[in-house]
């Protein structure tokens, strides 16, 4: 337990009159039952007046900016059932019945995906002592009303007290029916398996290449240029050509499309001197920068002939995209040259092996993905210090098994690029993906499976499970910590 669970303190609870205790007098408990579609609202959709709501019941909890709106219904259901628990109600001993209360919510899935499931969940769990009976995964939600728009959301049900009559009910198709699995204890990612919070982390869990952003321009625009901005430029200025690299954001690499940049890390003052258009722009970039609210954007006013950050692998590199589409099987990543600058919209793995590329391309690093990234509406947005840092790495691959893995990508690498005139958007689009390409993917998919274990995986759901475990072997106990919830003084 925490030192925040520790000095924590219920609510009073006023004692019961006897005359009420001997009405209430019941061998069965009597319960409470608190139902519910709270608002479907994110963090960023919040109005002033939400935000204030959201500020007080959330005071001094740390990281609480990123809960959507529909979590102050949970931290409510929660603190009125921390005022009928069992624990703080009349003892056993009296024979009065004790009054338990069950919730169930309909709430966006988002809840318990990425960053906001340690915020929440660790509070709910370990400071209201509620336990999950029951939960509805993803699946896709709407009503008959004009207009509305069908969303991803979850139900869950949870309660006071623990049972041992736990269900969780699994959607192969999120549009389609439920199937009910009993289970022993339901986590707050919606899995069968231990209380899990994970976190934000550093550096990964495991033996691999760190991941970083691309380098972020911060430029106000003026160092950047479509084709048609760039040749124009060079008409003016033909001698800036050598300054000029491929730029590319996470749309761009996905989607095929080059922007440009000018690169002026290396340029010699000489050079830039020179150039009267390239000046301009410097001088523009130092004005866009000065005139900015943040004082870091300011400070860089003092390097106009750079990007605001520069993390450019002096390598070929992975990309890795921030946000790429829900409907996509797989996320679209590759290798890119050096030569090529990165935004910060993109990821990259310097160095990356066709092995780790075969891994993060799996179906087995995706359904990491879906239980713990955020979503950007309802895409995947991807994180190195949520996904990339806490995924679970096959433990001990066999030189066959890795040789495997790397053979297997390298025909998915190869199957791309037999369609050159077609975008990473067009092949993994599920309607034009080409049949070779689902096949190596498959092919590649069944290498990756035989790296964590010999038997297949039935389902996504005994995939995600399987990572919590192996997750839990990984940190041994040495990273999962319970973060301090810190509440008001009485």
């Amino acid at each position: 337990m925490s030192e925040s669970s520790k000095n924590f303190r219920p609510p009073k609870i006023p004692a019961m009159p006897e005359s009420s205790a001997a009405e209430n007098f019941s061998k069965t408990p009597q319960f409470n039952f608190i139902i519910g579609n709270p608002p479907f609202i994110g963090k960023a959709w919040q109005n002033t007046e939400q935000k204030k709501d959201m500020a007080i019941h959330f005071e001094e909890v740390d990281g609480a900016g990123v809960l959507d709106y529909v979590t102050g219904w949970y931290l409510k259901a929660a603190e009125y059932m921390s005022s009928h628990n069992p624990k703080h109600e009349i003892p056993l001993q009296t024979g009065i019945s004790l009054l338990l209360t069950k919730c169930a919510f309909v709430s966006t899935n988002s809840i318990t995906q990425g960053e906001q499931v340690g915020i929440l969940w660790n509070l709910l769990f370990n400071i209201y002592r509620i336990k999950i009976h029951f939960a509805h995964r993803t699946f896709k939600w709407g009503n008959e009303a004009k207009g509305n728009a069908a969303v991803h959301v979850v139900i869950i049900g949870f309660a006071n007290y623990d049972t041992d009559e736990k269900s969780i009910y699994e959607y192969d198709d999120i549009k389609g029916e439920a199937h009910k699995v009993k289970v022993k204890n339901i986590n707050p990612y919606l899995v069968a398996g231990k209380d899990i919070f994970i976190g934000k982390r550093r550096t990964p869990i495991c033996n691999v290449s760190e991941m970083v952003f691309g380098s972020m321009p911060n430029d106000g625009g003026h160092f950047l240029f479509t084709d048609d901005e760039k040749k124009m430029f060079l008409s003016k200025e033909p001698g800036a050509e050598k300054f000029f690299r491929k730029f590319i954001g996470s749309q761009e690499f996905i989607r095929g499309i080059f922007r440009w940049c000018l690169w002026l890390k290396d340029a010699k003052p000489h050079e830039l001197k020179s150039l009267p258009e390239v000046e301009r722009r410097i001088e523009l970039v130092k004005e866009s920068r000065l005139n900015s609210n943040r004082p870091t954007t300011k400070k860089l006013a003092a390097f106009p002939t750079l990007f605001g950050e520069i993390r450019q692998p002096k390598s070929d590199y992975l990309v890795f995209p921030e946000v790429s589409s829900e409907r996509r099987k797989y996320i679209p990543i590759g290798f890119v040259s050096k030569d090529i600058i990165t935004s910060n919209k993109n990821y990259t793995v310097a160095n990356a092996s066709v092995y780790s590329f075969g891994v993060l391309c799996s179906i087995m690093h995706m359904a990491w993905v879906k239980n713990v990234a955020g979503r950007m509406k309802s895409d995947f947005s991807y994180s190195t210090g949520m996904v990339y840092n806490n995924f679970p790495w096959p433990q001990n691959p066999t030189t066959k098994q890795t040789k495997t893995v790397e053979e297997a990508a390298q025909k998915v690498l190869d199957t791309r690029a037999a369609y050159p005139k077609s975008s990473l958007a067009d092949l993994y689009d599920p309607n034009t993906m080409p049949p070779d390409l689902v096949k190596a993917h498959q092919q590649l998919d069944k290498a990756v499976d035989l790296c964590y274990r010999p038997q297949p995986f039935i389902s996504e759901a005994k995939r995600i499970e399987f990572l919590f475990e192996l997750y839990d072997t990984y940190t041994a106990g040495l990273f999962v910590k319970e973060k301090k919830i810190r509440k008001k003084k009485d």
